[in-house]
């Protein structure tokens, strides 16, 4: 019975958000802000135990979650044959430049870190 209401409290976040985000005209979509909603509801212990149960009956299942993509993916073995190249190169390509983004970012706010806490050591 807590999963089943933990299952509910999810829909109604979500469906809180998605009455939000329409309400508003918010620029970003209804289920993000159902997401908020429940991050800032799981420190009420009335939502936090029901969700938990949920969660972890959906994890428990999360491999059949996968079995319509699977079946999908059968379904347009065209489309592979066709495009797949191009599409492990778009993915390939599109995940390094990510990742490359992130390191020189990372670099970046690394060194100015450290120049900044030399430049507070020099004055004392």
């Amino acid at each position: 019975m807590p999963a089943l209401q933990g299952i509910t409290w999810l829909l109604l976040l979500q469906l809180a958000g998605e009455a939000l985000a329409h309400l508003f005209n918010l620029p970003f979509p209804g289920p993000v802000v159902g997401m908020l909603l429940l991050v800032i509801s799981l420190k009420l212990h009335r939502v936090r135990e029901p969700v938990h149960a949920a969660a972890s009956y959906l994890l428990s299942h999360l491999s059949l979650l996968f079995v319509p993509v699977g079946v999908g993916v059968i379904t347009h073995l065209d489309l592979l044959r066709d495009y797949g190249f191009k599409l492990m190169l778009v993915i390939a390509l599109s995940t390094w430049a990510g990742m490359a983004v992130t390191v020189l970012l990372v670099r970046t706010l690394m060194r100015d870190q450290l120049e900044a806490g030399k430049e507070g050591s020099g004055d004392a």
